[in-house]
């Protein structure tokens, strides 16, 4: 079978989106598969990769965060889906790259992959605090009913979860089906807890390892709510020494860094070196801090479960 994913917010520097990509580029080809991914990039070119392929279409940035490109090019995207006769299309976006997908007027079965939910992140994170989420949500009518006009563009909608399949069919969307999403537990497990690597991380902060260690992974935008996690490790660090390590950057990174400035013990680091390096922070450390209420699956609260690390989150989302 050749799929391809129109994949508007795929990025080297991306998060969760690449992380699923990626393992589908693998599993993919591994299965027998021809996986091709469209995406935006500064230059028109393909490449191999992973065992599949990504056709790049040169495209602008996006202004409030350079590390992602807007994919512009309707006409572009649509010659290219031609080129490649594909037997699945899938578009992994609301926004253009949803739309484009789903009006290529091609012969393929379309689906649109449910990556993220904007009633979740945009009103509701603005507003739930102050008005209800319940409230919030029957207010945003307009962004529910653009939704459901897009899914009609495909023959269903994949969410990564039962809950959120749920969420989409009372809204009206077009045949929502679950696939859950999964972690690759060998690769994130309890069993690469480097004791020598948790200490290193306290004695930075002037602290010793008797202190609690904690994490937070995600990218630096509103809808993570990092401003809420300082604000609790600031009152919890006044009950029992505790260190944070904010691992992520963003477009509000410097609000972020602003912020985290003035608060004891918490350190700041745009990404590690590698996974690996990740994997060893995460079964090395203490707890794992999440704020964002709007995941649609939430891949780091995964990863961290599965190298045993407890988690708090909020009691919404994917999270949860």
């Amino acid at each position: 079978m050749r799929l391809v994913d129109v994949a508007e917010f795929y990025t080297d520097q991306g998060g969760g989106v690449k992380t699923y990509i990626n393992q589908k580029l693998e599993l993919g080809s591994r299965a027998g598969h021809e996986v091709i991914i469209i995406a935006p990039g500064k230059e028109d070119w393909a490449e191999e990769r992973r065992g599949g392929r990504i056709e790049w279409i040169k495209s602008p940035p996006l202004p409030l965060d350079p590390r992602y490109r807007i994919l512009w090019n309707k006409k572009e995207v649509h010659r290219r889906l031609f080129q490649l006769q594909p037997d699945l299309v899938e578009g992994s976006s609301l926004w253009t790259g949803g739309s484009f997908a789903g009006s290529w007027p091609g012969k393929a079965v379309k689906t649109m992959i449910y990556h993220q939910d904007p009633v979740a992140v945009y009103p509701e994170t603005l507003f739930g605090k102050w008005a209800g989420y319940d409230r919030v949500n029957r207010a945003s009518k307009p962004f529910w009913h653009y939704i459901r006009k897009l899914s009609q563009e495909f023959d269903a909608t994949i969410t990564s979860g039962e809950w959120l399949r749920q969420r989409l069919a009372d809204q009206g969307i077009r045949r929502p089906v679950a696939i859950p999403f999964g972690i690759d537990k060998s690769f994130f497990s309890p069993h690469h807890r480097d004791e020598s690597l948790r200490k290193k991380w306290l004695e930075r902060m002037g602290l010793d390892e008797h202190a609690f260690l904690l994490l937070s992974v995600s990218r630096h935008h509103p809808e993570k709510r990092i401003g809420t996690l300082l604000e609790g490790f600031e009152e919890a660090s006044n009950v029992r020494r505790m260190g944070l390590i904010l691992v992520g950057n963003g477009p509000i990174q410097f609000w972020v860094k602003r912020k985290a400035s003035g608060i004891s013990n918490v350190r700041l680091i745009s990404s590690t070196d590698t996974r690996e390096d990740l994997a060893r922070l995460m079964a090395s450390s203490d707890l794992l801090i999440h704020g964002s209420a709007s995941e649609t699956f939430g891949l780091v609260v995964a990863e961290s479960l599965c190298s045993g690390l407890p988690i708090v989150v909020p009691n919404r989302g994917g999270a949860v």
